[in-house]
């Protein structure tokens, strides 16, 4: 898709998988230009001035890793403020261009897809093994992209390409793939409700304070020394038994 102008930013979209030529043209025996090619974003991003926002959605499967790496270092190296947005899904090396943004955000219900690269190929045993030697190498400077601003070790994210890992806005959020989950909304808790947790912390509080006033006089009852008993008064009987003179 061209870009759009809006205000103080331009948009760009990878809505499709990432290719460095378009659909054959039968007519004219040729391929049609890319608009998510390597050479179609230098073109484009080298079109919008300095100081204005670029704000790239993406909706794609992936596609070529040469020109997804291309894409992702030519933002890199523009200087304007970048927002990526997933607005469908970001999947494979789509999903490496968005790390290249300043702001890294996903929609709800989109997914992002990590997972080692493949390639075809074909030759002998000794060329075999050589791709696949290539391929651990790229995946190694693939890892790096990521690694950047991960919030996960490299062998947990190993892990998790080498399980073919698709990733919900919430789990890329975790692992720091992602700054933002756009469109989610935390629940915002009622008047009554506060006033009601209000309340019942006090009346806590107010129990808690009784009890200590209540320990605070036992332990001055406790420090008192015991009242003397007093003075048994002698009665007129007493003191006849005595041989006293009742008058």
């Amino acid at each position: 898709m061209e870009p759009v102008q809006a205000e103080n930013k331009t948009l760009l979209y990878i809505y499709d998988d990432v290719t460095e030529y378009g659909e054959f043209d039968w007519n004219t025996w040729s391929y049609k230009d890319s608009e998510t090619s390597a050479k179609y974003f230098s073109q484009k991003l080298g079109e919008i001035p300095d100081g204005q926002d670029i704000e790239l959605h993406i909706n794609s499967n992936g596609g070529s890793v040469k020109e997804g790496v291309a894409i992702y270092n030519l933002l890199k190296q523009k200087s304007n403020h970048k927002i990526g947005i997933v607005d469908g899904v970001a999947h494979s090396v789509a999903f490496l261009i968005l790390q290249a943004c300043d702001e890294r955000r996903m929609c709800l219900g989109t997914t992002a897809l990590i997972h080692n690269m493949w390639m075809y190929c074909e030759g002998n045993a000794t060329q075999l093994r050589k791709y696949a030697d290539d391929l651990d190498d790229m995946m190694e400077a693939n890892r790096q992209v990521f690694l950047e601003r991960a919030t996960i070790s490299e062998d947990d994210l190993k892990a998790l390409m080498e399980a073919e890992t698709y990733l919900t806005p919430d789990k890329a959020l975790e692992y720091g793939l992602i700054d933002e989950i756009m469109g989610k909304q935390t629940k915002t808790p009622d008047a009554n409700e506060l006033l009601q947790k209000l309340s019942d912390m006090q009346q806590q509080l107010n129990r808690q304070q009784s009890f200590r006033e209540q320990i605070a006089a036992m332990k001055q009852n406790i420090q008192k020394p015991p009242a003397a008993p007093e003075p048994v008064q002698e009665n007129n009987i007493m003191k006849l038994f005595k041989g006293g003179t009742v008058r």
